[in-house]
């Protein structure tokens, strides 16, 4: 049997918490991790990268068989949980570490996801422009353990939060036609 070839794609949505499930649950999905990405600070904490001075994003990174789950499929994910439009953060987290980007690791991902940016231009489901930056992926910092699968630790908290968020009727709006 051939072993399957695994790609990494980063996102960034807002507060990672919310972006784990929406992934974690499809086939070709190898492994998931939340963490912090694109600033300039070395082993950053949570609390230096909620402060806001280190430039990080708060991101997940995505381990993914491209065979089983193609990049194309996880952009069309990614894009359902944002609002592509808003520059100062997500929802209810505010500031440059809870902005939205694409980080590609391959000139192909690159691509894609200049492709999907502009079809969602084009698509005219937004009044306002997308602002959702497409980034070289840079080093990768995990975030601390408490923050990983924060969804399955904490079902309570996670829910409550996203509940107030504004995230879920966004995506209604949006997406559910």
């Amino acid at each position: 049997m051939a072993e399957s070839k695994t790609e990494k794609a980063v996102f960034a949505g807002g507060c990672f918490w919310c972006m784990v499930k929406p992934f974690k649950e499809w086939d070709g999905i190898h492994g998931l991790v939340s963490g912090y990405t694109g600033g300039t600070a070395a082993n950053p904490t949570y609390e230096q990268v909620k402060s806001g001075k280190t430039g990080h994003f708060e991101a997940v990174e995505i381990e993914f068989d491209p065979e089983v789950f193609p990049y194309e499929k996880l952009l069309d994910v990614y894009w359902q949980q944002i609002d592509p439009t808003d520059d100062g953060g997500q929802f209810q987290d505010r500031g440059d570490s809870y902005r939205t980007a694409i980080f590609w690791t391959t000139d192909d991902q690159r691509s894609k996801a200049l492709r999907s940016r502009e079809a969602l231009e084009a698509s005219g489901r937004f009044q306002k422009p997308i602002v959702t930056e497409i980034l070289p992926a840079s080093v990768f910092y995990p975030a601390e353990d408490y923050h990983q699968d924060y969804y399955l630790k904490e079902p309570d908290h996670y829910e409550q939060d996203r509940a107030i968020s504004g995230r879920d009727e966004f995506i209604q709006d949006h997406w559910k036609n």
